[in-house]
Parts: structure tokens; C-alpha cells; sequence
């Protein structure tokens, strides 16, 4: 812990107001330095929107994010070592004209997971009518296009004129049936931005991830990732329930806990809790997203894909068997659905949503959905930070010496944009206070 005789009566070194993806990376990289941290947190338990419910023997996301294999910050934040992935089966199922059509599967992934049980999964649900595969010459086309995309440093990625991601669309090189049956449809999902008014630097960030990774979901549940992030730091250092109701450079006032003091602040909650600790802070506007989780008599799809039904007569924008991907989700034997609904209709209420998602659903996995049972709808309004263009992917994470701030509203809205501006926000404060972290720094300009 650092210390001087001019000023001792400190509770840490830094105060960390969120303990979130961005608050818990940010205070590993702190206490990996030798400074002392404490992190308050508002709710009962770590984790902001990567928050899992149980009920009945589900594990029920709250959130709709989905992670992929290819995120740097998954391997590079300290306490993730542990973190398990289940990666859907390569490429998507794009639901069109009364079938699932398997696309998108991109050539550096070919050759990095063999398929043997990917393709006899394919096989028995093309046999069940289910699944066809897109045609030889687009899907060659989409390939190429994908994996130049993956090659691409991020740097590059970056220098390209910014401009809203529906608008550019046109321009990829692609046949127009590939761009609205599979690109548009499946940025919507990934984006959760159902009109692509997204900055399009950042839509390729996040195709370029597709290309070079798998999509997947945490073995556990999404609380996992913060839960093994928490679980590794030092005794003490999250403290939940507490409500911060003031920060400046110096202290962290909360609500019936006193005032901590400490040298630095980091602010590292959600976009408008931010704004309400700091004023002038900008607030981003948000993308609404609703949860869907049901469980069935049967699986109505054995296999670990994600079906990108693009809001096509009905709200769902993707789903999935949630419990073929990542079983410790269900009970043996009770299948979990899990579905996606995006924009205007995430605001429906739940009964009527229900009864046009099941509808969309039964078309989707070609299965009567009358006897599915509701296990659980959950809406936010504020779930995912906006990124239209211009935007800045490293938005500054030091406003003061002595106060910052970090979350995915500062980067990508993305779980690696959390993580990573967590680490921003870190390597900020070590400057300011004098200590050198060359590794870190030469991965951040790296990254």
C-alpha cells in the first residue's frame, strides 16, 4: 500500500465505485501493482448486467450479450484462467423461408475446430428438415470476405471512415441476398441494434471477432465472469450493498456508510449511474433488450447453435437451446430456450410478448411451442450502451488526476469493451501515481 507522512488517514490507495466487469478488472490490475483497493457495489451481489438468476433448477441469464472466444481480455485479465466457454457450433442458423439455413462459418474457424461432431449434428437435423446449407458459390464469397476481415489488425480497423452500419452495408462486396438473409440480421443480434444506426468501426470490430473466434456462452452462467474476477481478489475488497452518493479525487461519500478516503477514485458503473456521480458527463443513449427463457416437454433442436431469426414475423431476434450449448444451464432432462427480443417490441408486456415470441418460435424450430413454459422475461431498457458514428472506441477513462472512469459506454459496448476499459482505467491511475507498468502498457497500445 502506498503511503506518506503528509497523509495517512486513507481507507485505500483507490476506491472503486461498481464492482461490474470494468470496477473488477480494474481493481485486479491495481492490486497486481501493490495498491490497495476497495470496491463498493450498490446490489446484493457483483456482476451489473452479467447477472444470472436461479429458478427451478435454470440458470437464467438476465443479460443478452454473447461472448466470444477470440476476446483478448478474456485471457489477459488476471482471475479468468478458470473461466470455461462453451462455444456454439461454428457458423449460424439463419431461419428464412419456413427453414434454418447453416451460414457464416468462416474459413480460419474451419480449420481451427474439425468438425466431425458439428457435422453429424448438421447431418441429423437436415435428415429432421430442419437445416439446409447456403449455397456453395455465396457461401465461398462470405468465407473470403470473413477471414480478410480476420486479418485485419484492429488499428486498420479503426482508420476506416466511421459511418452508420446500415448504410455501408451495400459496399462489402457481398450478393444483396447475403447481406440482408445473414450480415444485416446477425450485426442486429451481435449489436443488439436492430437498426444498425451503430458506428460501422465498431460493427467490424465485433465481425471481426466473429471471424476469428467462436461465439459462446460462460459454462455457469454470465455471472461466472464476475464472480471468478471478485473471487480472486483480496479479502475484503468488495463491498456490496453499499450506495455511493458522492465522488471527487479525494473520497467516496455513500449512503448510511460513511465516507471513504483514498487517493484516487474510479468510477466504473453503468452509463447513468456515471453521469448522476459526475457532473457533465456525457449519457450515451441505450438499446432495449428483453430475455426470453422457456423450457419444454423436448429440446426442440439438438444441437449447440445460435438461429438468428431477425425479428422476421415476430419479435425474436435470436435464439437458442441454451441447454445444448451449455448444459449446466437446466436440469437433466428440461430443455432452456433462451431468446432474444430487441428494439420497439422489447417494451411489449410480457403476456403479449409471450404469445408473439411463441408463434415466431414455433415457425423458427419447426415445433409446436403450446405446451412451453415462461420461465422468465427480463427487460432493460438501458442494456446496451449506444455506438453511433462518430464513435470514439477509447473514449477517455481520465477525466482528473485522481478521477476516472470505465464501463463499456467508454469503449465497445461489448464485454471485451468492459474488460479492457477497466484496464484502461487502471494504467491511468499507476501513471498518475507514479508507478510503471511497461507490460501492460505495451499490450494496451498493442490491443
Amino acid at each position: 500500500m502506498l503511503s506518506s507522512a503528509r497523509d495517512t488517514a486513507i481507507d485505500a490507495d483507490v476506491v472503486i465505485v461498481g464492482a461490474g466487469l470494468a470496477g473488477l478488472s480494474a481493481a485486479h490490475r491495481l492490486t497486481a501493482a501493490g495498491v490497495s483497493v476497495i470496491v463498493l457495489e450498490a446490489a446484493p451481489r457483483v456482476g451489473g448486467r452479467m447477472t444470472t438468476d436461479r429458478a427451478d433448477g435454470f440458470l437464467l441469464d438476465r443479460t443478452a450479450q454473447l461472448l466470444n472466444t477470440s476476446f483478448p481480455e478474456l485471457l489477459r485479465t488476471p482471475g479468468l484462467d478458470a473461466l470455461v466457454l462453451r462455444p456454439f457450433t461454428p457458423g449460424v442458423l439463419v431461419h428464412a423461408d419456413g427453414r434454418n439455413q447453416r451460414t457464416g462459418e468462416p474459413r480460419s474457424t474451419k480449420r481451427a475446430f474439425p468438425t466431425a461432431r458439428a457435422f453429424a449434428t448438421a447431418a441429423r437435423a437436415s435428415r429432421a428438415g430442419r437445416v439446409s446449407r447456403a449455397g456453395g458459390l455465396d457461401q465461398a464469397r462470405l468465407g473470403t470476405a470473413l477471414g480478410r476481415l480476420a486479418a485485419l489488425p484492429a488499428h486498420r480497423v479503426l482508420a476506416r471512415p466511421d459511418r452508420p452500419t446500415a448504410e455501408t452495408l451495400a459496399g462489402r462486396g457481398l450478393p444483396a441476398r447475403t447481406v440482408e438473409g445473414f450480415l444485416r440480421p446477425l450485426l442486429a443480434s451481435l449489436l443488439c441494434d436492430p437498426d444498425l444506426t451503430t458506428s460501422s468501426r465498431c460493427a467490424d470490430l465485433v465481425l471481426r471477432g466473429y471471424a476469428r473466434g467462436r461465439l459462446c456462452l460462460p459454462a455457469g452462467g454470465a455471472d461466472t465472469v464476475p464472480a471468478l474476477l471478485a473471487a480472486l481478489l483480496p479479502p475484503g475488497t468488495v463491498r456490496t450493498g453499499v450506495h455511493a452518493k458522492a465522488a471527487c479525487t479525494t473520497s467516496v461519500s455513500t449512503a448510511g456508510h460513511g465516507e471513504l478516503r483514498c487517493r484516487s477514485v474510479v468510477v466504473a458503473t453503468g452509463a447513468r449511474a456515471a453521469a448522476e456521480l459526475i457532473p457533465g458527463l456525457r449519457m450515451p443513449g441505450f438499446h432495449p433488450v428483453t430475455v426470453l427463457h422457456h423450457t419444454a416437454p423436448e429440446p426442440p433442436l439438438r444441437e449447440a447453435s445460435l438461429i438468428i431469426a431477425g425479428g422476421r414475423r415476430g419479435p425474436v431476434a435470436h435464439t437458442m437451446v441454451a441447454s445444448e450449448v451449455d448444459p449446466s444451464r437446466a436440469p437433466e432432462g428440461r430443455p432452456l430456450i433462451t431468446s432474444t427480443v430487441l428494439g420497439a417490441a422489447a417494451s411489449l408486456p410480457t403476456a403479449e410478448l409471450d404469445r408473439a415470441a411463441r408463434a415466431q418460435l414455433a415457425r423458427v424450430y419447426g415445433a409446436p411451442t403450446g405446451d412451453w413454459r415462461l420461465l422468465a422475461a427480463h427487460h432493460d431498457p438501458e442494456a446496451v450502451p449506444a455506438m453511433p458514428a462518430p464513435h470514439d472506441v477509447r473514449r477517455p477513462v481520465r477525466l482528473l488526476s485522481g478521477l476516472y472512469v470505465c464501463g463499456d459506454h467508454r469503449d465497445t459496448s461489448t464485454v471485451q469493451g468492459a474488460l479492457f476499459s477497466g484496464r484502461r482505467a487502471a494504467l491511468a491511475v499507476l501513471r498518475d501515481l507514479g508507478i510503471r507498468a511497461p507490460l501492460d502498457s505495451e499490450e494496451l497500445q498493442a490491443a
